[in-house]
């Protein structure tokens, strides 16, 4: 037997968990970058708060991507 679970432990197949996780990962990482933002500006970092910022954008934006595909997924298991 293999250490990859294809579903039948879980109950979902792997590419829907890696979108699961995907996004959950997203999601955690534009928190996290939050604390670091407020890091950067406390230190009057400018440069790096705007840094930490773009970033954070682009995980909230791999968040919505994910939760776009996972509704649309769903709906059409739901159908």
């Amino acid at each position: 037997m293999g250490t990859e679970e294809t579903g039948q432990v879980t109950g979902t197949k792997d590419k829907d968990y890696n979108i699961i996780w995907f996004t959950e990962q997203c999601l955690s990482n534009a928190l996290r970058l939050e604390t670091y933002i407020d890091d950067a500006r406390r230190e009057g970092d400018d440069e790096l708060a705007e840094f930490f910022t773009r970033a954070q954008g682009e995980s909230r934006k791999g968040a919505e991507q994910g939760k776009q595909m996972l509704a649309q997924r769903l709906s059409k298991v739901a159908s």
